[in-house]
């Protein structure tokens, strides 16, 4: 049972991280001005990254593999990691005016998340298959 709670979480942040780099973060940008849609980025990204460090650390706890749970540890802590220390660094950049360092941490932020998302990805389908 815990193992099938564990995926359900897996799940839900899937289609959370996929929600948002589809739908959400593109509409920010065409349909706010752009003042207004930093001001949303830099209060959205912390809680988002903290809420899927948080559910990806109880799936770590669930997950019946000890494969899975090492690579949900793994994605909680970069989770943990970007809410903490990498979206600060990415906003005084901004701050800063340092255009090519905002650009590094930035596509950082985006390559550490995609890198989850796959792992999120290759999780369900390797548990569909033990089934």
């Amino acid at each position: 049972m815990w193992a099938y709670l564990s995926n359900l979480l897996v799940a839900g942040n899937v289609g959370i991280m996929v929600f948002f780099t589809v739908a959400v973060a593109p509409t920010i940008f065409t349909v706010l001005p752009p003042q207004w849609s930093a001001a949303y980025v830099r209060k959205f990204f912390p809680k988002y990254f903290l809420f899927l460090g948080i559910t990806t650390a109880l799936a770590a706890a669930g997950a019946g593999a000890r494969t899975a749970q090492a690579v949900l540890v793994a994605c909680a802590l970069v989770f943990f990691f970007s809410a903490f220390w990498l979206t600060p660094r990415i906003n005084q950049a901004r701050d800063d005016k340092q255009s090519a360092k905002f650009k590094t941490l930035h596509w950082l932020s985006v390559g550490l998340n995609m890198v989850q998302l796959v792992a999120f990805i290759w999780l369900l389908v390797q548990s569909g298959r033990a089934v």
